[in-house]
Parts: structure tokens; sequence; C-alpha cells
């Protein structure tokens, strides 16, 4: 059983190589490929999971050099279940980006760029969970830093380009950080490896480890965007296509959060930052949450919401019970879920009416009656409405919070409560804006593309083609054309975007992928309520075994 603990790194990795030898060619295998391999990568989580849950942490060293020297990686309760999450977020991701048309694109670049950049994403994601040791941990980040900016910035719009090189400079920043605290690390323990450090860090001088353990903190606060080093991603996230927006904002932040606990319950166990911790996080919840109040583009309402909702994960966290570890843990499976669903149904409605800006929509709940029910169940999941999955994380956090008793304690309950009331009231407004009223006029049927061609002057010119958008359709009264200024153009309009002649396209008839994939997703969100009670003792079981910290070693140490 060891020996598949590897796979869900290597097999994106290798399909990846195959892909970019295939090149644009051979569309349909592709797809075909990347879905099978994310389907297998699912389903190798799953297994892991299990027998993590049953037998105990599995482990492996890669080419059998024990540690310090060798590549450890880790399998546990917690990894499991990362991995099983992110797992199914991304296969359904890829399934809408199909639908969007994202990969059809491909043929305009020299080389196939969004599924190998996808699949080395989701390598580099898995590797960070299964990473058993600093160094591994960064290569991780690595390999998603490279990735994430490729996606980021496909289309190669000046915004995009502007908002992807913003989160570089912020992530290298962050990598250089890390960098520093490996060195310090391994020159006053001399080793980097979790297990071992679980021991060795215990015997290094107070002052020292507390230091590192601020700089690991600040690194995986800034991958988490917890506040106040969030100011990056509400101009980062909203300009990238639907499908890599959703799962940027729904999976990466999370390995921010789960790189937070995986060090601070096996490295700096009683940590002495946990009052820093909470103040962050009650920052994080309350100006998070303030800011979407503010917003009136559906993107940047559900980016800043996710700021204030990494609050809660910071909560639990920093709490360090038992109680507030298992709580964290179900709020970052439900948030990667429905966080990632909010996003997706974002995309469907710009793919529908060319635009997130809640002063420009109405009437979908008339008009659309299937895309208001995808954004409704997640919207209320969110808010934590019960018995959805939400409301179980929540409660779970808050209870732990009333155990603990001390005064930051009760000052973060307060502030989930508060929190959760507003996100409520944030939801309300867009379900308001966007779903119940009657369309503004002039609205109906038209949309503005976010992306144009205004970005790169002179891109018209390269788009002679651009009517054979994903869907076919003309736009009428030759909206093309004006469609590419950043006008205002009616549905099924076909227009160009940035300087490789790709298209978007608004159509009222949205791609069956599309949406099967976002219902998909919210039914995942659902199973999390379905199945509360076993997901909450399996979470338990693992924040158990965090705070031990003896399986993971024994694991690992073979002790």
């Amino acid at each position: 059983m060891n020996a598949l603990v590897p796979l869900p790194v290597l097999l994106p990795l290798c399909v990846t190589g195959l892909k970019l030898a295939i090149g644009p060619r051979l569309q349909r295998f592709q797809r075909f490929i990347t879905l099978a391999v994310l389907g297998a990568v699912l389903v190798l989580s799953v297994i892991l999971m299990v027998a993590a849950d049953r037998h105990g942490p599995l482990s492996v060293h890669l080419g059998d050099f024990a540690p310090p020297v060798g590549i450890t990686l880790v399998a546990d309760r917690l990894a499991g279940l990362m991995l099983t999450v992110s797992s199914a977020v991304t296969l359904l991701v890829n399934l809408y980006s199909l639908g969007q048309g994202m990969a059809d694109r491909d043929d305009q670049t020299p080389v196939g760029v969004f599924h190998p950049a996808y699949l080395i994403l989701v390598a580099g994601v898995s590797c960070t969970f299964l990473a058993g040791d600093l160094v591994n941990l960064y290569v991780g980040f690595e390999i998603m830093l490279v990735a994430s900016f490729v996606l980021l910035t496909i289309g190669g719009t000046a915004t995009r380009v502007r908002a992807g090189s913003t989160y570089v400079i912020i992530s290298l920043f962050s990598s250089v950080l890390f960098l520093v605290a490996i060195a310090m690390t391994y020159s006053v323990a001399g080793t980097v490896n979790f297990a071992q450090l679980a021991g060795r860090l215990q015997e290094v001088p107070l002052g020292v480890r507390t230091l590192l353990e601020a700089m690991l903190l600040t690194v995986f606060a800034i991958k988490a965007a917890v506040f106040p080093l969030a100011a990056w991603l509400p101009d980062s996230y909203p300009t990238a296509p639907a499908p890599v927006t959703a799962v940027f904002a729904g999976l990466l932040t999370k390995v921010g959060v789960y790189s937070m606990l995986r060090t601070q319950t096996l490295l700096f166990p009683g940590h002495r930052l946990g009052d820093l911790l909470m103040l962050a996080a009650l920052a994080s919840m309350v100006i998070g949450i303030l800011g979407a109040v503010a917003q009136t583009d559906l993107k940047r309402v559900l980016s800043f919401t996710l700021i204030s909702h990494i609050g809660y994960m910071v909560f639990g966290i920093a709490l360090a019970g038992r109680g507030s570890i298992a709580g964290a843990i179900v709020y970052v499976a439900h948030h990667i879920t429905v966080q990632t669903t909010l996003f997706l149904v974002a995309g469907l409605i710009e793919r529908r009416d060319g635009t997130t800006e809640l002063t420009r929509l109405g009437g979908l709940a008339k008009t659309a009656p299937l895309v208001a029910v995808l954004f409704f169940v997640p919207a209320m999941n969110l808010a934590g409405i019960p018995p959805l999955s939400g409301f179980i994380g929540k409660l779970g956090l808050m209870r732990a919070g009333v155990d603990n008793g001390g005064g930051w304690a009760w000052a973060l309950v307060a502030g989930s409560a508060a929190t959760s009331l507003l996100t409520l009231y944030v939801m309300a407004k867009v379900w308001n804006l966007a779903f119940w009223r009657d369309a503004p006029p002039g609205a109906e049927g038209e949309g503005r593309v976010l992306e144009s061609a205004e970005d790169e002057p002179g891109d018209d010119a390269n788009d002679e083609d651009g009517a054979g958008g994903a869907d076919g359709e003309h736009g009428a009264d030759g909206a093309e054309t004006g469609a590419g200024r950043g006008l205002p153009v009616p549905a099924g309009a076909v227009v160009p975007a940035g300087f490789l002649g790709q298209t978007i396209t608004t159509t009222r008839r949205l791609p069956w992928p599309m949406l099967v994939a976002t219902g998909a997703a919210v039914a995942l969100g659902l199973l999390y309520t379905v199945l509360g009670g076993p997901l909450t003792t399996f979470t338990e079981a693992a924040a158990t075994e965090l705070l031990a910290r003896t399986p993971y070693i024994e694991a690992v140490l073979g002790r």
C-alpha cells in the first residue's frame, strides 16, 4: 500500500510529458487522458485516505534513502482527506473548462498550454499534501507557482499579465522567506524532515524556535491570504478565466492553511504565537467580510469572502485543541468545495450575460432558474445555514472557542457569529441584485466583455476567424467589433480578447459540461452534510493523530 503514496504526484507529471510531446494535436484524446488521469488520482486519494484511517499513516522513502537524506512522502488522515477533496474539485473544474472551450483554443499557441499547466498544478498540490519534509513542501509550492502563473495569464491580456505579475512577485517574496527559514532550520537542527524535527526542535533555544515558527507562519499566511497579507488576492484572482479562478480560490489558499496545520501541530506544539494567530483570524474574518459588503462585482465579492472565511480555519489552528483542529479540518474541506462552486457559478453568469457586475445583472431567477439554484445552495452553505456543512464546521469551531473560555477565544466566537451573519447579508445582496430583481433597463440580453481587445491595441486584426468561437454563433448587426472594444454586446456574440486571437462567447445556452460540473460540485458540498456524522468522526480522529504526533513519527522513522 505504501507504494501508492507517490502516484498522485507522479501520474500528472508523467501525463504532462506525454501531452507536451503531443502538442496541440489530438484535442479529443488530450481531453480524455486529462480526465482519465484526474479520475485515477481521485481513486488513489480515496484508497490512501481509507488505508490511513484503518492502518495509520503510510510513508515511503523514495530511492530507499532514509531521512534526512531521502525524499519522504507521508499520507495520514489529514493528507488523505485533503488529497481526496482536492482531486474531486480539480476533476470537476477540468470538466467545466472543457465546456467553456478553454482547451479548444490551445491550437492558437505553439504548444498546448492549459492541460499541461493544469496537470502540473495538480501534481504540485499533491506534492504539498504528501511532503514529509520542508524542502519538498517548498518544491510543491514552487511547482504550483510555475503552473499558476501560466494559468493566471492565459489569454495574454494586459490586465491578466499585470495581475499575474503581482501574484508572482508576492509568491517569490514568500518563497525567498521560505528558503531562509529552511536554511535556518537545517542549521540549528541538522535536518528538515518533519518527523525528525518534531523531536530536535524541542532542544533548540526558545527564542530561535519562536523565530522559525514566526517565519514559517508568515510564509504560509501569504499563501493562505491571511490578513494583513491578503491584499494581493482580490486583484489577482478575478481577472483569470473562470475555471482557473475557481481552482485557485477554492484550493491554492487551502494549501497554505494545510501547511499551517501540519507545522503547528507537528513542529511547534504548544506554540507561543497563539494569540497572534487569533488576532489574525479575527481580522481576516471581519475585514474580509466588510470588504465583500462594499463590492459590486460578483468575483470580487467572492474574493473578499474567501479572505474572510480563511479566518475560520486560522481560528481553529490558533486554539490548538482537539475540537478546534477537527473543526478547522471540516471547514477546510467544506470551503474548498463551496468556494470553488461559487466561482464556477460566477463563470456561468459571465458566460451567459458577459459580465459579473451586479449593477448590470437582474432577473436570472426567471430567465436562468437552474443557474439560480446552483448559486443559492452553495451560497447558503457558505453562510452556514443549518444543517449544511458550513454550519457543522462553524459550530465545531465556536464550541471549541467556548470550551477554551479565554478572552481571545470569546472574541473569535463573537467575530465568527458576526461574520456568518454578514456573509448571509452579502449572499442575499447578490441574490437580490443578480437573480431576484428585474433586469436593469437596457441590460436585457447584453453583456460586457471584461477582458477585451482594448487591452492590446491592434489585436482586432489578429482575429479574422473570430466567428469560429466555441458556439460558432455571430452577434447581431456585427456586434463583434464593438465587443472587442469592451462595449455591450448581444448574447451569442463572438468577441476577440488578447494577443493570441482567442475569443469569448456570450450565449444564452450554456454548455452542458459546465452545468454538469457545477451541479456535481453543488452535490459534493451537500454530500458533506449527508455524511456529517462520519466526516466529523474522521476529522476528530485526524485531529487526535495530529496532536499525538507519535503515529506520524513512528510511520516515518520506523520506531
